[in-house]
């Protein structure tokens, strides 16, 4: 131990990582009508939030405030059940930071950076060096620690994480261009028409909405923005274009690549599971041999909180009625009856009962599919009871009619749909 510095403290215990978890998540539809985006379930057992945050406590960042805005019970009651084993002894937490009106205006949340000014006090209350803002609504594994790092190494104000994109999807993001040290030297929030990187015309350098500042100098560019009346308090519309365009500021770019957690596909895998298209394909790739995302990596767990429930069931083995799933992902507390499940993922407390048939489909909390029926397609939703012989993603035209069917031709169903259901002719 001879030249230790007992002194010195890990830059991760110097940061306060703040989790933007208020987004509505419109583009989910039915999905969001009781919750927000963040708390809506992924992949069989977790919620959306649960990656950001388990990605701080597996990169050693034990100190987390959740700004909460939109419909924020289930979230809420997500993060005291599931999130509250951290030591405040030791200074670390989880912390619910619901708006409160705390400025003057006495408005809610305007955009992400006044999200983060109208929690200036409690920030000050907290001393950090850094401060590292999330958005609470992506699938992914990232070592922070390697951004904060890098951030430290290179004495940037502003370090953005950013991946590259195919340049037609680039018009949803923040595109940025960086020099030969990565410094940024432009950045534009959704462009419609962005620039391609230079030495590849066909992909773009995308924000993923992941900053780290340095806390005095995030302190000052709030206050400075929250005077400012022709800003609309966003980071990527008004604070980070602002910052690139002074040259007393230095904001640089993290390669996502650099950071990202990889699975055995060695893919650097980032999800946005904004639309119900994308939120379907993200749970059922998990049901590939060698998904994408490894949610089964003990180095890096994603935690969660889930209720006390029995094993998985299967039951019935006989040839007329063999319950049975295939290329699937079965939760706890599921019972399959005499029915086939392929290539979907059920969450917990699902019951299919004998002669159903579930293929390519995503089976939420606590529904019930009847006798003989067929689902396809579709996303079902908590608490459904799908009717005896009723047929689901095989007649795209009937289900526009009973149900909310997506541009890619995914059906969803929610309790409400189906209390709202006219005669069907039902199958077997």
């Amino acid at each position: 131990m001879v030249g230790y510095n007992f002194k010195q403290v890990a830059p991760q215990k110097e940061t306060v990582a703040l989790v933007l978890a208020g987004g509505r998540g419109s583009r989910l539809h039915e999905l969001t009508d009781n919750q927000s985006k963040p708390a809506v379930p992924f992949g069989g057992k977790f919620r959306i939030i649960d990656f950001p945050l388990s990605n701080c406590i597996n990169s050693g960042i034990r100190r987390i405030g959740v700004l909460t805005q939109y419909k924020a019970h289930s979230l809420i009651q997500h993060l005291q059940r599931g999130w509250a084993f951290l030591q405040p002894e030791l200074n670390e937490f989880v912390e619910i930071w619901p708006a409160q009106q705390q400025t003057e205006a006495c408005s809610w949340y305007k955009g992400t950076a006044d999200a983060i000014f109208q929690n200036i006090s409690v920030i000050k209350s907290y001393p950090s060096k850094y401060v590292l803002i999330l958005a609470g609504d992506h699938i992914y594994k990232q070592d922070y620690s390697i951004m904060l790092e890098q951030h430290i190494e290179q004495k940037a104000d502003v370090t953005v994480s950013c991946l590259e994109v195919p340049l037609a999807d680039a018009s949803g993001f923040g595109v940025m261009a960086v020099d030969h040290s990565d410094n940024i030297i432009s950045f534009v929030e959704k462009p419609k028409n962005p620039p391609c990187m230079p030495d590849n015309p066909d992909r773009a350098l995308a924000s993923m909405g992941i900053y780290i500042f340095n806390t005095e100098f995030l302190i000052k560019m709030l206050e400075e923005d929250a005077v400012d009346v022709t800003s609309s308090h966003d980071f990527g519309k008004d604070i980070l274009p602002r910052l690139v365009e002074d040259e007393r500021y230095r904001v640089v770019g993290h390669r996502f690549t650099d950071s990202c957690v990889y699975n055995k596909t060695n893919e650097a895998y980032w999800r946005d599971v904004g639309t119900l298209d994308a939120y379907w394909k993200a749970n059922l790739d998990l049901t590939h041999v060698v998904p994408d995302l490894d949610i089964y990596d003990n180095i890096w767990p994603i935690w969660t909180y889930q209720p006390q429930r029995p094993a998985a069931k299967f039951v019935f083995a006989n040839e007329l009625r063999m319950g049975h799933a295939l290329d699937s992902l079965v939760s706890s507390g599921c019972i399959v009856s005499g029915a086939s499940v392929v290539g979907s993922l059920l969450f917990p407390d699902v019951n299919v009962h004998s002669f159903a048939d579930i293929s390519n489909s995503v089976i939420l909390e606590g529904a019930e599919i009847q006798r003989h029926c067929r689902v396809k397609n579709a996303i079902i939703g908590q608490n459904c009871v799908v009717p005896r012989g009723l047929v689901i993603g095989e007649d795209l035209e009937a289900d526009k009619r009973r149900f909310h069917v997506t541009d890619g031709g995914v059906v969803l169903v929610t309790k409400k749909m189906l209390d709202n259901l006219e005669e069907y002719e039902p199958i077997g």
